[in-house]
């Protein structure tokens, strides 16, 4: 019996050469009516029509997470532009606290610093100036609409609101920047001033103290010494309801001890000169030769030796006699003995002056005298040899030389 050989044949796969891309050509096939059309996609437009669609995708995504945030951003956005602008009222607010801080100082001092109004008017005209300039910088912007910032908007709307509020944002703060710098440069002009304003005043303390030391010179001879603030309670003089002081908006100290003392030096100024007008200084006629000093010297009658009180200032008869200080007139002799036609003069703090020779008396006993009056011209009544003003300065009754006197300047 012969054995039957079965052969197993392999079932059938066909074998590609090659995989075909994912983007390689597409044929679509429609079948209407018997009849078939054929579509041909090449695989660039697949690319361009996936790309579009994955755009479509992106840009659907973005918008939907846009308009949910918008809400949040333009809140926070908004709470910022607030808290910019409280910041901006604050500084300017401390602009105007300064302005009126100068204006204040400058109109105070300048009421008792006459001689110095030109320069502080200068530095009044510059902090307008730069007030001016903030003013105009201020305006250049109007403020962003709450109400706008508020409104329901559609997603476009929201995102040009966010946008121009943070281009606001962004330009109020350069505004502010600017304030800032504004306010820095007043502040340094109003140091400038006030140590203009400082300087000015002591410079004029200074004049007359060297003044009380010319005269000094004179009234130490004598074994004696004028002290201007002697008696004086200007430290202990004060009263008044009590008002508390008023805390500046600018906690500068540095600007506040300044200002305090300028307002010190201005007090002393003030007193000093109060004083020196009781002080007779100057030249109590104004064209004259030296013809006899204070002290010993000799006669002009008898040539012996004699004290002399005073100083003899030769001139025309005629020319005007001032008095040199305020004062009241103690006594008044019309006499063509000794000291011929005479004055006496009470200025207080100690000082007398006396003429003698006059020609002319203006004045009469009580009369209160100001500074420069004219009471008499010069002469050549009682023990004179030509015409010439005796010219005699008593301080606590001690007569004392008057050429330092004449000679000191204020």
């Amino acid at each position: 019996m012969k054995k039957t050989r079965i052969i197993k044949r392999k079932a059938y796969s066909p074998q590609y050469a090659e995989k075909k891309p994912f983007f390689s050509e597409k044929e679509i096939i429609f079948r209407s009516a018997g009849r078939a059309k054929v579509f041909t996609i090449s695989s660039r437009m697949q690319v361009i029509i996936l790309s579009v669609l994955s755009l479509i995708a992106a840009w659907s995504f973005y918008s939907y997470h846009i308009y949910n945030k918008s809400g949040r951003i333009i809140s926070y956005k908004n709470q910022e532009l607030v808290e910019t602008r409280d910041a901006y009222v604050d500084l300017m607010s401390d602009f105007v606290a300064i302005q009126k801080n100068i204006d204040a100082v400058l109109d105070a001092i300048s009421g008792k610093s006459g001689k110095s109004g030109k320069e502080i008017d200068k530095y009044k005209r510059q902090a307008m100036a730069v007030g001016d300039k903030i003013k105009q910088m201020t305006a250049e912007k109007s403020w962003a609409d709450d109400k706008k910032i508020n409104e329901k908007m559609s997603i476009n709307e929201a995102i040009l609101q966010r946008d121009l509020a943070i281009s606001e944002r962004d330009e109020l703060r350069r505004q502010m920047s600017d304030l800032e710098e504004a306010v820095k440069d007043i502040k340094e002009a109003e140091m400038e001033v006030f140590n203009r304003v400082e300087a000015i005043a002591q410079k004029e303390i200074q004049k007359i103290k060297r003044a009380f030391n010319a005269v000094n010179k004179s009234v130490k001879q004598q074994g004696l010494y004028f002290n201007p603030l002697a008696g004086s309670k200007k430290r202990e003089s004060s009263g008044g309801p009590f008002i508390p002081a008023s805390v500046s908006r600018l906690q500068d100290k540095r600007i506040n001890n300044k200002v305090a003392a300028i307002f010190a030096a201005a007090d002393d100024l003030e007193y000093y000169r109060e004083v020196i007008k009781s002080v007779p200084i100057g030249k109590p006629v104004w064209s004259y030769w030296l013809t006899s000093k204070f002290g010993v010297r000799n006669d002009p009658f008898n040539r012996k030796k004699a004290g002399h009180k005073g100083v003899d200032l030769a001139s025309r008869t005629g020319n005007k006699i001032q008095a040199k200080a305020k004062g009241r007139v103690i006594k008044v002799t019309h006499s063509n003995r000794g000291y011929g036609n005479y004055v006496a003069i009470d200025h207080g703090n100690g000082f007398e002056t006396r003429y003698a020779h006059l020609h002319k008396i203006y004045v009469k006993k009580g009369d209160y005298l100001k500074l420069d009056d004219i009471i008499g011209e010069v002469g050549n009544t009682g023990r004179s040899t030509g015409p010439h003003l005796h010219y005699e300065i008593l301080y606590k009754g001690q007569p004392v030389d008057p050429l330092p006197f004449m000679q000191a300047k204020i």
